[in-house]
């Protein structure tokens, strides 16, 4: 059973990076019942800097002082992949329920750890996979359930983009962590395709096999630029993808279908946040939503309302892991 906390989700964050300036932080604040009460990095400069800017009270370059302090009864793991299971370890061992940025770790096997600790210790383990909770992906979820597009037998995903050249630092090797696999477990691909990935597990249910090719063409970093695979659902439902981060500007396109016996759904998954359902009786409707800066809020408002003893979260440790797991199948990297 999920652990409940006191009558407020009191966070310390791990990591306060760009992620944290708009995405989550704010939203931290935003919700009922929820605040910040410390923040840790480890450059304490820049630690401060965060938590003045913020109206935040307490300030820490070191992450066990965040850990230990008694103010803080839930952590926010918002570091690269690389710490997530020390600092998930470490929190799970104190009692303090974790909510951890995507992908959730470098590695299935780090995943495995994570859930296992936290499940020995009786501590939430939630995943910072928030289109989960955006509109767009829930009424693709919604029309996707209601039969519109009929039987659905297949998904096509297509996420081509060029290297832009402020990823790259000098003699060609990128100072981009999300690039480097030592750190992020893998390059653009896992940043990027772990969100359509767990978003279509989210809506079509767990993927039971997938295979693929990866490969560095570019040599442009250590990471791999294209990436191609197929997929399975447990349903039945099959997939294709190919993902490349190393074409030209006339190349570029990010779109996703879901295609059925009766029509299709196509949406994208950055930038541009609209569904278009099309079908057999001639439907063609497009839908258009706006998401908040604070784009992780709504994922977390389902997290605070959990561990305040209500709503369950829909982003587990356990379903978050499914995703590295299909990122490993894909590549042929595995832990």
């Amino acid at each position: 059973m999920a652990q409940k906390t006191e009558k407020k989700v009191c966070w310390g964050i791990i990591g306060v990076g760009d992620v944290c300036e708009v995405k989550s932080g704010p939203a931290l604040m935003n919700i009922a019942n929820s605040t910040v009460k410390a923040v840790m990095r480890r450059d304490a400069e820049k630690s401060k800097d965060f938590a003045q800017r913020h109206g935040i009270e307490k300030w820490y370059s070191d992450a066990d002082d965040l850990l230990n302090d008694p103010e803080v009864n839930a952590i926010y793991i918002a570091t690269p992949p690389y710490a997530h299971e020390s600092f998930t370890l470490r929190a799970a061992a104190l009692g303090k329920p974790v909510y951890v940025e995507k992908p959730m770790a470098r590695t299935y096997k780090e995943c495995t750890s994570m859930i296992n600790s936290c499940a020995q210790n009786n501590v939430p383990l939630f995943v910072a996979y928030y289109r989960r909770a955006l509109p767009n992906i829930l009424k693709v979820k919604e029309l996707v359930d209601s039969g519109v597009i009929g039987d659905i037998r297949s998904v096509d995903v297509d996420l081509q983009m060029t290297i832009e050249p402020e990823i790259l630092g000098d003699n060609k090797k990128s100072t981009n962590w999300r690039v480097n696999p030592e750190i992020a477990g893998g390059g653009y691909f896992y940043d990027l395709a772990s969100h359509q990935f767990d978003a279509l597990d989210f809506i079509l249910g767990p993927i039971s096999n997938a295979k693929g090719f990866s490969k560095n063409q570019s040599k442009k970093y250590e990471a791999d630029d294209i990436t191609a695979g197929v997929f399975e659902f447990e349903s039945g439902v099959v997939g294709k993808g190919l993902w490349a981060f190393n074409i030209n500007s006339v190349s570029e396109n990010e779109i996703t279908t879901i295609i059925g016996s009766k029509g299709q759904i196509s949406f994208p998954f950055f930038g541009d946040h609209h569904v278009v359902l099309r079908t057999n009786n001639g439907v063609n409707k497009k839908y258009e939503f706006e998401i908040s800066k604070h784009v992780q809020q709504p994922l977390i408002e389902t997290v605070v309302n959990e561990l305040l003893g209500g709503e369950k979260c829909p982003s587990t440790g356990v379903s978050a892991a499914r995703t590295n797991y299909v990122l490993e199948q894909i590549t042929g990297v595995v832990s």
